[in-house]
């Protein structure tokens, strides 16, 4: 009988199986939201690049396991991008490259106790880099980030408020590691329980000592959904509608979604009347948000605008983070003709410089977030440590309406509300809305992208600071101590090896008698 391993002596099956591997965790994401699948997700790729001949191969590997976990996490990505989603996967699969062959280094073979207590450190933290790198917006930005598919877990959401997503990504991937030196190694079954224990009492610690967010009040906060509309003025008389309906309910804000007013306010000071008697109604300020050419400057802006009683504020924020090939496209003269095989932007949006808190009234500070920007957490965790009581998301997933974007989405915003110790409304034009108060736990059912509604949300407003917006992104600055001490590590090791290997002995010295000069040769 062959070897079952012989059928992956294939290159190309074998990178087929890596693919298939690296895209198993997306299970673990909404929807299907299998959370406790993302602990032993990565074991089936681990176990492929352990096993691999060379480290090239070993390389190659987490490759094409990057390649599939990319396009699996972002498959609904598909009728905006269309091929450029197989081209963006296969560049930046290439992060994961290293990491195939840092599994194979600690883990292939028959890997000794110290090794494998060297794996437990190493090998999440090499993870933890690829995040990063891949984190940069013009990269797509961190959608998908491992540690994000636990955001529905009471004791993981405690773990965010100590290290942010970065903490969570970093605990799943040790226990992958100790999962798979379980099940492949032997003799490291210790090092390997131990790694587990370690994890368990991290979580534990976390969970008894971190500071939690104090609630002080509560307000009033309505999220206006009116679905798929065609049209701009179509779409504001709706949202006109439904929130006329909120007259009554004594609401503190109103928040329509993103790109919910099509047009300038300061070109149509018609519509800037009827959002005042709107405020005046509901006797709250209006948040909208506008996705039109600016009036005072060139070019196209998506932009939270305040609205009150009396007309415009002047409270104004300029969405700093853009989609790749949805808002803009990159180097436009060389790619410019996406705009004919996808639904990228037929106009580049422009940038804002920077964020800002908005006073609605009620003495109540927010911090605006527009879309994709709920996916950053260093966006969050700025506003909460300059004063932000709640944080304010706009978003629409019109273009991804029945894929699993919407719910992926929604969910973002529970993993910022605990890293921020800040509740979070996520409000959007198409589904799918949701609140979450300051711990990052559920306020309500969420509005589903079926939703034509206007609903009021009773919202925490909680003081004191996280561990996380104090220190900031201390797991990632950990990870790369653990990776230059390993490569410190390494190069002393390389050296004492090169200095312990014996010279070569030295040919025996001519004497006079064999030279050929004195034998006339």
């Amino acid at each position: 009988m062959k070897d079952p391993g012989h059928w992956l002596v294939s290159p190309w099956r074998r990178s087929v199986v890596a693919a298939l591997a690296g895209a198993l965790p997306v299970l673990a994401f909404p929807a299907p939201s299998w959370w406790w699948f993302a602990y032993l997700a990565l074991v089936p790729w681990m176990l492929l690049a352990r096993s691999a001949p060379t480290g090239g191969r070993a390389a190659l590997d987490g490759w094409w396991g990057g390649f599939g976990f990319l396009v699996a996490v972002h498959h609904w990505l598909l009728p905006s991008l269309s091929v450029f989603i197989f081209l963006i996967a296969a560049l930046l699969g290439a992060l994961w490259a290293p990491w195939g062959w840092l599994v194979r280094r600690f883990l292939g073979g028959t890997p000794g106790p110290g090794r494998v207590a060297g794996a437990l450190c190493v090998l999440p933290s090499g993870w933890l880099m690829v995040e990063l790198v891949r984190s940069w917006q013009g990269l797509g930005g961190p959608w998908g980030l491992l540690g994000s598919s636990q955001w529905q877990v009471t004791p993981a959401l405690r773990l965010a408020s100590v290290g942010g997503v970065w903490l969570l990504s970093f605990l799943v991937v040790t226990v992958n590691v100790a999962v798979t030196a379980l099940i492949a190694v032997r003799a490291a079954r210790v090092p390997a329980l131990a790694g587990l224990v370690a994890t368990a009492a991290v979580g534990s610690a976390a969970w008894l000592w971190a500071p939690r967010p104090e609630v002080t009040d509560r307000v009033r906060i309505a999220v206006v959904q009116p679905g798929v509309v065609t049209g701009p003025d179509q779409r504001f008389a709706r949202e006109e509608r439904l929130t006329r309906a909120l007259a009554g309910q004594h609401p503190d804000l109103v928040v329509w979604g993103e790109s919910s007013v099509g047009h300038d306010l300061a070109d149509r000071p018609d519509l800037t009347r009827r959002l005042a008697a709107l405020s005046r109604e509901t006797g709250a300020d209006l948040l909208v948000n506008v996705d039109a050419p600016r009036s005072d400057r060139p070019g196209i802006y998506k932009s939270s605008v305040l609205v009150g009683p009396d007309g415009l504020t002047g409270d104004r924020y300029d969405k700093m983070r853009l989609v790749p090939f949805g808002e803009y496209i990159p180097a436009r003269s060389l790619l410019g003709w996406a705009t004919s095989v996808g639904k990228a932007a037929g106009e580049d949006r422009r940038r804002g410089s920077e964020q800002v808190l908005m006073d609605v009234g009620h003495g109540l500070r927010i911090g605006p977030l527009i879309c994709f920007e709920t996916a950053f957490p260093d966006m969050s965790r700025h506003l909460a440590s300059d004063g932000a009581q709640v944080l304010v998301a706009q978003s629409s997933t019109s273009s991804f309406q029945h894929s699993w974007a919407p719910p992926q989405h929604a969910s973002l915003a529970a993993l910022r509300a605990a890293e921020t110790g800040r509740a979070v409304v996520h409000a959007t034009l198409t589904g799918d809305s949701a609140v979450y108060g300051a711990g990052g736990r559920g306020i309500g059912p969420w509005l589903g992208t079926g939703a034509d509604t206007a609903r009021v949300f009773e919202v925490p407003v909680a003081t004191g600071t996280t561990l996380y917006v104090r220190f900031g992104d201390w797991p990632v600055r950990g990870a790369l101590l653990v990776l230059a001490g390993w490569a410190v590590a390494e190069g002393a090791r390389a050296l004492r090896l090169r200095r312990s290997v014996p010279a070569p002995p030295a040919p025996p010295a001519r004497t006079v008698r064999d030279s050929p000069v004195r034998h006339g040769r």
